[in-house]
């Protein structure tokens, strides 16, 4: 039997609602997992076959320290996903070299576009932390300079209404192999809570969508274990890239019921 760690973080709230399926199904698969915590000192990382980053949630603030922890491992043992696509995939500086459709971006705080709506984000970020929603183009500029004044690269993007109609679709993919896609809720849509970004339902993707997910993995080298790509529509009904997800994406493993188990097949395949 393999052994595997499944990386989490100091969670006394119990937020990762993925991990018992999941390792039940890895459990099914032939595969004894156990939850480590990231920044555990004592955990001897080479004793185990792969350990696979799940929901390390805290490592925004400790960026640095999260990805020489993943270098480290990496010279032990098996790192899925491995340390180089951490590093990339954790500064959304990334979207710009995807040579595929993205959200239109504005990487700074002056000249800002005329757009009727604005998002403005920190390129290193999760949970729409440090985000902001307005149609104020003065406080679209004022957060996208306090962002860069702060030593962050500030995104600045338009409000999409597409969202609020057609919603975020997520393709989700376990080993390179599509598993299911979900449409989510908007983050930023009036009345979300922190919680709120796993709120979903099951979508069956279009064509169109499914080419261009997989022409975004295809641009990566390295070995995936779970890849979760989040598309939306433009008004022209193109689809772009919002976000590349191949750190600590929730995977919406309750929404498909054969996605644990394919989750436990693609690592399988990797061991």
């Amino acid at each position: 039997m393999f052994t595997c760690a499944y990386v989490t973080f100091d969670d006394p709230d119990q937020n990762d609602d993925e991990r018992e399926p999941a390792l039940a199904a890895w459990r099914e698969a032939g595969i004894a997992g156990r939850a480590e915590r990231w920044d555990d000192p004592g955990v001897r990382w080479q004793s185990y076959d792969a350990v696979v980053v799940r929901s390390v949630w805290d490592y925004l603030a400790r960026r640095d320290e999260f990805l020489a922890w993943a270098r480290h491992v990496e010279t032990t043992t098996r790192l899925l996903n491995p340390a180089g696509v951490l590093e990339r995939n954790t500064d959304k500086t990334y979207l710009r070299e995807l040579g595929v459709p993205i959200v239109p971006t504005h990487w700074s705080a002056h000249d800002l576009p005329a757009w009727d709506e604005y998002v403005v984000k920190p390129a290193v970020s999760a949970g729409a932390r440090d985000t902001i929603r307005t149609t104020d183009p003065g406080r679209a500029r004022d957060h996208a300079a306090w962002l860069a004044d702060s030593g962050r690269t500030p995104m600045v993007q338009p409000y999409l209404d597409m969202v609020e109609s057609e919603g975020e679709t997520s393709l989700l993919y376990f080993n390179r192999r599509f598993s299911h896609a979900v449409r989510r809720t908007p983050m930023l849509s009036p009345g979300m809570t922190g919680a709120d970004h796993v709120r979903a339902r099951p979508r069956t993707p279009d064509p169109d969508q499914i080419e261009l997910a997989e022409k975004v993995l295809a641009a990566v080298p390295e070995p995936l274990l779970y890849a979760r790509i989040d598309l939306v529509r433009l008004p022209d009904g193109g689809p772009v890239v919002i976000e590349v997800e191949l750190t600590e994406p929730y995977l919406f493993l309750r929404y498909d019921p054969g996605a644990p188990a394919a989750l436990a097949r693609g690592l399988r395949e990797l061991l």
